[in-house]
């Protein structure tokens, strides 16, 4: 096929040029090899008259300008992976619960409860607010456009069937500020038999290249979709899925902004904030990444192939965290395939289990989150102190702003690498205590009560799948590789096809 080349305008869309920072569904979200970059370059040549080039400082550097900000003198350390550590993680559920009882998802702040769809609308306001302002920060309201365009078009194979592939850069519009400069990455692959639209998955990582091209540098395989899964294991996600009939989308994070709280000066982040530190309430790296595949969305709602009306989104680890975020907030996406996201994604914050809030409010993690966010882990400020307990909203209300569409958690094993970490008992309590807004908006839940104080996680490889709220632990590792095979058939069954 001969390579094409296309452009779309579309407006409220941003994002930077970067650094492939996951493999694509189903493999694992790790970080390649060598130092991962401070954030996109500039060009100190095309800062505009009057206004201050970008800052480059250090996480660190950022981080106390933060704490400045907010009148913070000293954060708790957060606690270590490494069980032999002093201050390693607790791993007791006899004190797993210091602040017990979550926030009412179905209480508005004036106390009354929500019995109609009509309220749920106002108290699903005061829920993206409390995250908005809190959690994970305000997406602003001059993000500027972003174009697309398909820079190439080729016939691939995907596990023996023919597909079609496209590679997509959405440049944002930079007049404002032409010293960062924002490319996002996508490709595109959809069935070539397709009788007509095709249910795509966005799945964040990977995003530079199709089937059968090299690997990108410092990486060992081709293919574009990714990475092969261990020998013996299920076909990739991506192959499974054109199988099926469906396409796929995979977005490159780093082209959206760097995962590392250095690159906030820059990235879409830095360019609406033109190379300047961010305020307490701008968005983190996670909401940007969350908008940034919504912008992509607004291109597969242009492309002819794609039913736009049955996209979902899907990441592992820390993409696993956006993949919620992405779809608590856009609503146009019909599904979500949330893969062992942990603290910041489907864990509660108020759980005192593996990573913690003091973990996020660290040099290392605080990028993903508002700057507000801050507050939780201060042992020291002007304001006294905060904890987990005082964060106004918790996973369980993320997972809600879901419903009724359709959302699949999902988890490995710690024997085989799904580290304690992540939490999952705090995620299957996070997502039973969202089940009544499941049910107040007509769609079937996980079928268990809604006391997330007493229920337990099914056994391994027993899969609650009979709703449109569903979980499932497999019995592989930091990957959501072995739950494919359930989610692809249970999703086909709910979008109806």
């Amino acid at each position: 096929m001969t390579t094409t080349q296309h452009t779309w305008g579309i407006a409220g869309g941003c994002l930077v040029a970067g650094w492939l920072a996951a493999s694509v569904g189903g493999v694992s979200a790790q970080q390649p090899p060598g130092t991962p970059p401070t954030g996109a370059p500039f060009d100190a040549a095309k800062v505009p008259a009057g206004l201050a080039a970008p800052k480059m400082w250090t996480a660190q550097q950022d981080h106390q300008e933060m704490m400045d900000q907010l009148g913070i003198k000293a954060l708790r350390p957060g606690p270590s992976g490494t069980e032999t550590a002093p201050n390693h993680a607790n791993y007791d559920e006899a004190t797993a619960n210091p602040y017990p009882d979550l926030p009412g998802v179905l209480t508005m702040k004036n106390g009354k409860v929500v019995k109609s769809t009509s309220m749920w609308a106002e108290r699903r306001k005061e829920i993206v607010e409390d995250f908005d302002r809190e959690v994970l920060g305000r997406v602003p309201k001059n993000v500027p456009k972003i174009t697309w365009t398909v820079t190439r078009t080729a016939d691939v194979t995907v596990g023996g069937h023919q597909a079609v592939g496209k590679l997509l850069i959405g440049h944002v519009d930079n007049s404002a500020y032409p010293a960062i400069d924002v490319d996002v990455q996508m490709a595109l692959v959809t069935p070539k038999d397709a009788k007509g639209p095709v249910p795509v998955m966005m799945m964040f990582g990977g995003g530079r290249t199709l089937p059968g091209d090299p690997a990108p540098a410092g990486f060992g395989r081709g293919g574009g979709a990714g990475f092969a899964p261990p020998a013996g294991s299920d076909p990739p996600s991506t192959e499974q899925l054109i199988a099926d009939g469906w396409g796929y989308a995979s977005i490159n994070p780093g082209s959206i902004q760097a995962d590392n709280g250095a690159g906030l000066t820059r990235g879409i982040i830095g360019l609406v904030n033109k190379g300047q530190a961010r305020k307490p309430d701008d968005w983190g790296a996670l909401r940007a990444w969350a908008w940034g595949a919504g912008r992509g969305l607004d291109y597969l709602e242009t492309d002819q192939t794609v039913d736009a009306k049955k996209v979902g989104i899907e990441g592992v680890s820390r993409y696993g965290k956006a993949a919620l975020v992405t779809m608590a907030f856009d609503t146009r996406f019909a599904v979500v395939l949330i893969g062992s996201s942990g603290e910041g994604g489907a864990k509660l914050h108020r759980r005192n289990w593996g990573e913690a809030v003091e973990n996020l409010t660290g040099t290392g993690e605080y990028h993903w989150m508002a700057g507000d966010f801050l507050k939780y882990g201060a042992s020291e400020a002007t304001f006294g102190g905060k904890n987990a307990g005082d964060i106004p909203v918790d996973a369980h209300e993320l997972i809600a702003l879901c419903a009724p569409r359709l959302t699949f958690v999902s988890y490995g094993v710690p024997e085989k690498g799904d580290a304690k970490w992540l939490d999952h008992q705090g995620s299957f309590m996070a997502a039973i205590a969202a089940q009544p807004v499941f049910r107040l908006l007509g769609a079937r839940d996980l079928g268990r009560s809604d006391d997330y104080k007493t229920e337990k996680m099914p056994a391994v490889n027993v899969g609650l799948l009979d709703g449109q709220l569903a979980w499932r632990q497999h019995d592989g590792g930091h990957t959501d590789g072995p739950n494919w095979k359930y989610f692809i058939p249970w999703a086909d069954r709910f979008l109806k096809r």
